[in-house]
């Protein structure tokens, strides 16, 4: 495995981030141990989970996966870089509660002690913000996290979803209070959605941020989709949502059909390159792989080591063209 440090910190993380979001929904307690494990002795020691994961009535499930197997002890907690998120609403359906959710002071200092005790730890390494909050002053957000960081409840503050621009507001609100700032940014970003390197990917580069890429694959898009419809070997998101609706156009089939066989010619697996194209783009701390399966997690540590040819490199390039850096992207 190899390791960088998480944007300007000291703190050194594995450039492939476990993803657990299918852990609960998708997959059974025994068998997320067992990846964690797997995870573990392959050298990934960045987990990355959400307060809401679960979902729907089960919201929390994945949290307390977590923690059932921090329980167990052997170091796991230890030697993990433990992530999770706060702002969503926590209620089973319907509305939430009033200050259930968002980035109050209240809900953040709530949620992390009831993300705590699911997770079965003393502190959250790294406490991202899932999306922004509107509502609340970035004032109140940072006052509530410098208050966790002095009781020893969270090391580092990350967003998730943030556009550029909130970014900077956020980390200047932070300079002007003395507090430390945003250390990441998680956003949608992979060789199908590249709108993050307008404005996104250099703001965090500017500000310090590790940039962790959430569905590097575009939704399974990106792992072969086409391939497997012939085989039967589709999975559930590459059959169903944003893979499908996309392989549904005609012009973006053509393209997800280009981006295999330019594989198919140099051997390579789909979604391994979809992982360690990542892994070249500047500011990439390192995706996040949410596997299912054990096989799955193999794969995705494989394409940590894996090296792009320049040929395979600018072949992607031509399929997936980047939109170009602001201002010019859009104006001249």
């Amino acid at each position: 495995m190899k390791y960088t440090h998480l944007g300007r910190t000291g703190l050194e993380v594995s450039r492939l981030v476990l993803g657990t979001m299918n852990f609960g929904p998708q997959t059974n307690e025994a068998d997320s141990h067992t990846i964690m494990d797997a995870a573990l002795d392959a050298g990934v020691n960045f987990f990355d989970t959400a307060n809401v994961y679960g979902w729907g009535e089960n919201k929390g499930r994945t949290e307390e996966i977590l923690g059932t197997w921090f329980a167990k002890g052997g170091e796991r907690r230890d030697k993990v870089v433990l992530a999770t998120k706060v702002y969503g609403n926590m209620a089973a359906d319907g509305d939430a509660w009033p200050n259930h959710h968002k980035l109050s002071a209240l809900n953040i200092r709530r949620a992390v002690d009831a993300s705590l005790k699911r997770l079965q730890t003393d502190h959250i390494d790294l406490y991202q913000f899932h999306h922004i909050d509107r509502d609340t002053p970035v004032d109140e957000i940072w006052q509530a996290v410098d208050v966790l960081i002095q009781q020893g409840k969270i090391l580092y503050a990350g967003s998730s979803n943030f556009a550029g621009w909130k970014i900077a507001q956020t980390n200047e609100t932070a300079r002007r209070r003395g507090s430390y700032g945003l250390v990441s940014e998680q956003c949608l970003y992979n060789l199908a959605e590249r709108r993050a390197e307008m404005e996104v990917i250099p703001a965090a580069q500017e500000y310090g941020l590790g940039v962790i890429p959430w569905s590097p694959l575009h939704g399974g898009l990106l792992g072969g989709a086409i391939r497997k419809e012939g085989t039967g070997g589709g999975s559930a998101r590459s059959t169903t949502g944003r893979s499908a609706e996309t392989l549904a156009d005609p012009v973006a089939r053509a393209r997800i059909q280009a981006y295999e066989d330019l594989l198919g010619k140099h051997g390579l697996e789909p979604g391994e390159v979809g992982l360690a194209w990542l892994l070249t783009r500047p500011g990439v701390t390192g995706p996040i792989s949410g596997p299912r399966t054990l096989e799955q997690l193999e794969s995705a540590v494989r394409a940590v080591d894996l090296e792009l040819s320049d040929e395979v490199l600018g072949g992607l390039d031509e399929i997936f063209p980047g939109p170009g850096p602001s201002p010019e992207a859009f104006a001249w």
